[in-house]
């Protein structure tokens, strides 16, 4: 039985609808620096993250801690959404957001199911530094929750997941917090 520690970045320097890969913000790097703090016990460990900036510099601190490199996995990346004009990207968030997987596109639906395959296929313990949607679809997968948002994970929040044979099972949600969209 694999033990997951899913971490959601830290807060990021610019939001969703200004910018498409910002690096983290000064008080991200705090929050980095104490979620590798409170991890670092339970390794050394395996770490994957996006392939985005946020992720990326999250999981440095726990690198440096551990003395390891973190591997990109394409199957943890942000939601996919469209380009083009940012208030239209935010409006689309805000919308899918407040849905259900059940009536969103089936695209969306295939990179919830493609990202849950990959976490109940991942061998061994391990921590993922990943983004809001995608710790809500292990969380929703686990707990059978069809709800885009089932809880808010606060930046550089810990929520862990067994994987018990083919399924997820939600050990414990991460601290929540209010997320804007804009």
């Amino acid at each position: 039985m694999a033990r997951l520690v899913l971490v959601r970045h830290g807060r990021p320097a610019a939001v969703f609808g200004d910018h498409p890969d910002p690096g983290l913000a000064p008080e991200g790097r705090d929050q980095a620096r104490a979620m590798a703090e409170a991890v670092a016990p339970l390794g050394p460990l395996p770490i994957v993250t996006s392939s985005l900036r946020r992720t990326r510099e999250t999981a440095a601190a726990l690198e440096e801690r551990w003395g390891l490199e973190a591997r990109v996995e394409p199957a943890v990346a942000e939601i996919p959404s469209p380009g083009g004009d940012p208030a239209a990207r935010v409006s689309w968030l805000r919308g899918v957001l407040s849905g259900r997987w059940a009536d969103l596109d089936p695209a969306l639906r295939r990179w919830r199911d493609e990202l849950v395959a990959w976490l109940v296929a991942r061998p061994g313990d391990g921590v993922v530094v990943t983004h809001f949607v995608a710790i809500n679809v292990a969380v929703g997968a686990a707990t059978g929750d069809d709800a885009v948002v089932g809880f808010r994970p606060g930046h550089c929040s810990r929520t862990v997941v067994e994987v018990v044979g083919a399924a997820l099972r939600l050990v414990e949600r991460g601290h929540e917090a209010d997320t804007v969209v804009g």
